[in-house]
């Protein structure tokens, strides 16, 4: 079976109930696998289901906390601290949005930090929930050593993601999520995984040099974004999810892929602002969809046929994907057969039909 599209509340299913049957409690598999499937229909392969295999991997390692749920370690007025207790990365960013969106609610805006988490999927899944709330989100988290500093050649910080969820009204939120680096790791990972090559800007290999080979980019570094720019803003990133929170730093992030013995400890930060507290929220929107408009009217280049805002792409897809399916490529298929195998689960029940 070679399918190309799934439908993405079969891919749901599948992906929770091998996670179930691997030993995770339903609550967390179903938003675990939600969670996954939600950057595949964003189109952000590198953080969709391609992930569930190493996922079950260390779950069946025996190196991610299953039973204990992420909890504050202190909270005071306007700010948490969660210990997310090495619990699968997706239910503590999930507790820790939780925990901001309640502190924005009591006092306006909502600072956690975040410590002993895990792999915690696309920034995005999180901004786009706080959005559904009415609410403005900041999401940061630092990733294991990828990037080399402005001038180095081996990786020191991560990837060190940042998203930004902003509500609209009757046009498309505003829903920035990107990486420090000029790519994400996981589409230089999957690049290797899927044969094909990368843009030589993207990262440099093992001596410096610029490479079209993701085989050696993995061996190399990832170039920031903006060049001393984006390797000033991952350093921030680091310092507030790492030594703030008291989550592994720098090279001492482990590795959600080459390490079988120790905890990742990443560290994440989110940040909440309730809306209601500035304007009314309908005000807000209304202002909201006022600029994007403005926005869209600014004269266009001419091989320009419209102007986007941040997540529009995105959000396109998904509207895109659920309708038609969600196309995986042929490795991505053939792991999580294999995944369904092992579990005893059917595949066949998520391809898409017309």
């Amino acid at each position: 079976m070679n399918p190309t599209r799934f439908h993405w509340q079969g891919l749901e299913q599948v992906a929770a109930h091998i996670l179930s049957r691997a030993g995770v409690r339903e609550k967390d598999a179903r938003m675990v696998a939600e969670s996954l499937v939600h950057a595949d229909l964003r189109g952000i392969e590198s953080h969709g289901l391609s992930r569930l295999p190493i996922y079950v991997q260390r779950i069946e390692a025996g190196l991610i906390e299953l039973s204990l749920p992420p909890e504050p370690v202190t909270r005071q007025g306007a700010t948490s601290l969660i210990d997310g207790k090495n619990q699968l990365g997706a239910v503590v960013g999930m507790a820790a949005l939780e925990e901001a969106m309640e502190l924005a609610r009591q006092n306006g805006i909502g600072f956690v930090g975040v410590r002993h988490s895990n792999h915690f999927g696309s920034c995005s899944y999180y901004a786009e929930k706080a959005i559904a709330a009415g609410m403005i989100l900041l999401v940061l988290s630092n990733a294991p050593s990828a990037m080399a500093p402005t001038g180095g050649i081996q990786p020191f910080f991560g990837t060190n993601p940042i998203a930004i969820g902003i509500p609209a009204g009757e046009e498309p939120a505003y829903l920035l999520d990107m990486a420090t680096s000029v790519a994400a790791r996981g589409k230089i990972a999957l690049a290797a995984k899927t044969g094909t090559t990368i843009p030589q800007d993207w990262a440099i290999d093992a001596d410096g040099l610029p490479t079209h080979d993701p085989h050696k980019a993995l061996l190399g570094s990832l170039l920031p974004i903006g060049g001393a720019k984006g390797y000033g803003l991952s350093m921030f990133i680091d310092i507030l999810c790492g030594l703030l929170t008291g989550a592994a730093a720098g090279a001492s992030v482990k590795s959600l892929y080459d390490n079988w013995h120790d905890p990742q400890n990443i560290g994440h930060v989110f940040l909440c602002i309730d809306v209601q507290r500035f304007l009314p929220v309908d005000a807000f929107l209304q202002k909201m969809d006022e600029y994007i408009r403005e926005i869209k009217k600014v004269p266009r280049a001419a091989h320009v046929a419209e102007i986007l805002i941040p997540g529009e792409i995105e959000q396109r897809k998904m509207a895109a994907h659920k309708q038609d399916g969600i196309p995986l490529t042929q490795t991505v298929v053939e792991d999580l057969n294999k995944l369904c195998s092992g579990y005893g689960i059917d595949l066949a029940q998520a391809v898409y039909r017309v």
